[in-house]
């Protein structure tokens, strides 16, 4: 492993669309790419200085956009993080809004997660481990907090703390059904990839929150036009100055010392003995969970 491939240095990591390169105030330093046990990431990670403070970024669907939510592999970028010596991992994401006062430009810090996908891998582990973490609390409070106290203090419009992410398969918009459905259930805002991130973020015991940017009313909202992807493109390009602004005023701030039980996700989590656990499968699970398998 490489000098700047360390685990040793504690870096923030952002995971989000490719525009938080033209941020201002990043530093690049090198960009590395990685082969992971679970495939190739979604792209190269850059490795930044962003205001004094070292940090990661990927874009979660490539450079240009190239990957469908459903094509994105999870595993590999959630490891690539953790390889890279991440420990906080802000998720910068474009969402719709499943309630009337959650309006688009808004900015939501979600709490909760509803999963509506299909067969994405979501756990590093299997292959003769067996882990079970608790996700009743899936958002780290703590690095949720300071993203909402960043995002009222830089973001030109209203920021709402908490709320539950709906999370669906895509690509296609939802249906009206779907969409009146998913307002029943209480859920505040919907997207299409922060659920596995937070779930292997967890099995990683790194803290995971999410700056979701909202881009239209998605399609339940009998004033509002249906969902178009003009109506996004515009919205995601003036979202994107926003979640700048609140990302380079964030990562600064993040502490180096975490109080919360992030860092501890696996301790109790791992059912199968390790002397049990295939030496090819605690070699695929050393960055993740090697300080219990031994």
């Amino acid at each position: 492993m490489s000098k700047t491939e360390s685990r040793a240095t504690q870096r923030v990591g952002i995971v989000g669309g490719s525009g938080l390169y033209e941020m201002e105030g990043l530093e690049v330093e090198d960009e590395i790419q990685m082969d992971t046990p679970f495939g190739a990431p979604s792209d190269s990670f850059t490795l930044c200085n962003i205001d004094g403070r070292e940090a990661v970024f990927l874009p979660r669907h490539g450079r240009g956009h190239r990957l469908l939510p459903g094509e994105v592999n999870y595993r590999a970028n959630i490891y690539g993080f953790k390889k890279l010596g991440v420990d906080q991992l802000i998720a910068v994401s474009a969402v719709g809004s499943l309630k009337e006062d959650i309006h688009p430009r808004d900015v939501v810090i979600p709490d909760q997660f509803i999963d509506r996908t299909s067969g994405r891998a979501d756990t590093f582990f299997g292959d003769g481990a067996v882990a079970h973490i608790s996700f009743a609390e899936p958002i780290c409070a703590e690095l949720a907090s300071l993203l909402a106290e960043k995002a009222e203090g830089e973001a030109q419009t209203t920021v709402h703390r908490g709320g539950t992410y709906l999370c669906m398969e895509g690509p296609a918009f939802s249906t009206k059904a779907e969409s009146h459905m998913y307002r029943s259930w209480g859920a505040s805002i919907i997207g299409m990839t922060n659920l596995q991130e937070a779930k292997l973020a967890r099995e990683a015991e790194m803290c995971y929150a999410t700056l979701a940017m909202v881009t239209d009313y998605d399609c339940w909202h009998e004033s509002e036009e249906d969902v178009s992807v003009e109506v996004l493109l515009d919205n995601l390009k003036k979202n994107a100055a926003t979640s700048q602004a609140v990302v380079r005023a964030a990562v600064p701030a993040v502490r180096g010392e975490r109080s919360c039980e992030c860092g501890s996700a696996l301790q109790n989590a791992i059912l199968t003995p390790a002397d049990q656990i295939p030496e090819e499968t605690k070699d695929k699970l050393d960055i993740i969970a090697g300080k219990y398998l031994k």
